[in-house]
């Protein structure tokens, strides 16, 4: 392991007395070495790989303009109110929470839960648009598309959120 030379060895035959004597130090490094290697290849073989949670998205080509009948497209509007706005069509759109009691932490409400499975068993080809606004946090938009994944409905459309959306959802308030 460690060597020290002492001062009380003679190494050469005649020396001054006035000359000091230098300490010599060797460390030996492979024991270290081992134990580092060691610890590498426990922690390596017995920590478990996270998987990446990831989604497989299909998209259209750019090109290609994909016909839906009117009846068939479903807009869910998050305006970063604590609300989720749905329509069919062109039917105004009806106000119901994103989350149980407003807590953002939970998972999506009962009643938008519920809305998606009465339309969607209502409809098989239903259609669902999703337009989110800025002021929304990104969790929600993820809480949906989870849920879309537990409904099993995979045919789901991410657009952009308009001054439009804002005018139908204000004229939503105001009828209500």
């Amino acid at each position: 392991m460690g060597m020290v030379d002492s001062p009380n060895e003679r190494r050469g035959s005649k020396r001054s007395a006035r000359q000091r004597k230098r300490l010599g130090f060797k460390l030996d490094m492979t024991p270290m070495v081992d134990v580092a290697f060691l610890l590498l290849t426990f922690f390596m073989l017995t920590t478990t790989f996270a998987k990446s949670n990831t989604m497989e998205i299909n998209i259209p080509p750019e090109k290609s303009e994909v016909a839906v009948a009117e009846l068939n497209v479903m807009t869910l509007r998050v305006a970063g109110d604590g609300f989720a706005y749905w329509s069919l069509g062109e039917d105004a759109p009806r106000r119901v929470p994103l989350y149980d009691n407003g807590d953002a932490r939970s998972s999506l409400s009962r009643e938008l839960r519920q809305v998606l499975r009465q339309e969607f068993a209502r409809n098989s080809k239903l259609v669902i648009v999703v337009r989110i606004s800025e002021k929304a946090k990104y969790k929600s938009l993820v809480d949906i598309i989870d849920e879309f994944n537990l409904m099993k409905i995979d045919r789901f459309s991410l657009d952009d959120y308009t001054g439009q959306d804002d005018a139908e959802i204000r004229k939503t308030a105001f009828a209500g």
